[in-house]
């Protein structure tokens, strides 16, 4: 952090310099009052290279970039092809990316790996959108790197950008709002969990097929105190008279790191929400289609969604998890978390009608893919 900061012209002070900036500023009788340590060089060197932050750039002279066309990165994808262009706009932002970590060598920084999980915070991500901004020679959105959040994704936009909103690595598809009223709808990849062990289609097929019993005895790995749990009086409050039931005996079994979720966020999410980004991301592989073809295209997500207990019986919430139990436990959240961690950008959409939630959902889907 001091690094960048001492990047963008802001320097560290001593204990004596705050306290005496501190003072003057409440003398000062001015409304607002920032009390920094500027390094004019700095600010010069950010302002050539086209990041020095707005705020800041009153403060000095310097040569204004021009924004536009000709931007040193689009004249050298220039006449290439375009595979050879989709790796110098991706060498490009792995530069600018290690720049803002403050990395020596571009090519430590991975392809794939979200920005958040690379340290960035929101300033970085300023940063970033400023440099790619003098990169590319043209406005680029506050939002860039939540929108894009992965180098490959951004390499991709930016590329888009240079190429005026054609990107050479996609060919078109249906074009956006076009009708397909006569199209039959198939589906061609499934997934599940039931109880019983069952983790796909094919085990829920032979559970049928062999008659097996899915009921079982109480999960022992949720924490529950089991003794105290059973009562054979069911009208005993906070007990239950049953010792087994219909349990899905892993759900805790979740790999966060490959969903890109910290441990904290993951423990605070509604086991709903694990389960349902492992059987999406497995219902795809099983209609043979690789998830990260599908990044970036107009692929929708309808959920069905009903309960939200998970968070409730946490009183109070342990501080490990707090801030985090909003979005993990929210229904309305689970479509977009969904669709923002397979880098899907078509409609996001939760649906709660109680228990035609699934069906309602499918039938938006459908009439989505009918719509064209």
């Amino acid at each position: 952090d001091r690094a960048r900061l001492a990047r963008a012209g802001i320097g560290p002070m001593s204990t004596p310099d705050a306290l005496a900036l501190f003072d003057a500023a409440v003398v000062s009788g001015a409304p607002a009052v920032v009390a920094a340590h500027l390094d004019p060089a700095a600010l010069r060197t950010a302002a050539s290279e086209g990041h020095l932050s707005p705020l800041l750039s009153g403060l000095i002279r310097a040569q204004p970039r021009r924004v536009g066309a000709g931007s040193g990165l689009g004249e050298r994808l220039q006449g290439r092809h375009p595979d050879e262009q989709r790796r110098v706009t991706t060498r490009e932002v792995r530069r600018q990316v290690a720049a803002v970590l403050g990395r020596d060598d571009a090519g430590s920084v991975p392809v794939d790996r979200a920005f958040s999980e690379l340290g960035f915070d929101s300033l970085m991500s300023v940063d970033l959108r400023n440099r790619l901004t003098a990169a590319v020679g043209r406005p680029l959105p506050a939002s860039l790197v939540f929108d894009q959040p992965t180098v490959r994704e951004l390499a991709r936009y930016v590329l888009t950008e240079l190429t005026d909103g054609t990107d050479p690595a996609t060919t078109s598809g249906t074009p956006a709002g076009a009708a397909v009223l006569d199209e039959p709808l198939a589906i061609v990849g499934m997934a599940c969990r039931f109880p019983g062990g069952v983790e796909g289609p094919d085990d829920l097929w032979r559970l049928v097929a062999d008659g097996r019993d899915a009921i079982s005895g109480f999960p022992v790995n949720r924490g529950w105190d089991l003794e105290a749990l059973f009562h054979p009086d069911p009208d005993h409050a906070g007990t239950s008279y049953a010792r087994e039931g219909g349990f899905l005996h892993r759900a805790a079994d979740f790999d966060a790191e490959f969903f890109g979720i910290s441990p904290r966020e993951a423990l605070a999410m509604d086991p709903q929400q694990r389960v349902l980004l492992e059987t999406a991301w497995e219902a795809l592989e099983h209609g043979r289609i690789d998830p990260d073809t599908l990044r970036g295209s107009r692929t929708g997500v309808f959920t069905g969604v009903m309960y939200n207990d998970y968070a409730a019986r946490l009183r109070p919430a342990p501080p490990e998890v707090e801030g985090l139990l909003a979005a993990g436990n929210t229904g309305s959240v689970i479509s977009g978390r969904l669709a923002y961690a397979l880098g899907f950008e078509g409609p996001a959409v939760s649906v709660d009608t109680a228990c035609s939630s699934s069906l309602v959902a499918l039938h938006l889907a459908g009439q989505a893919l009918r719509l064209g």
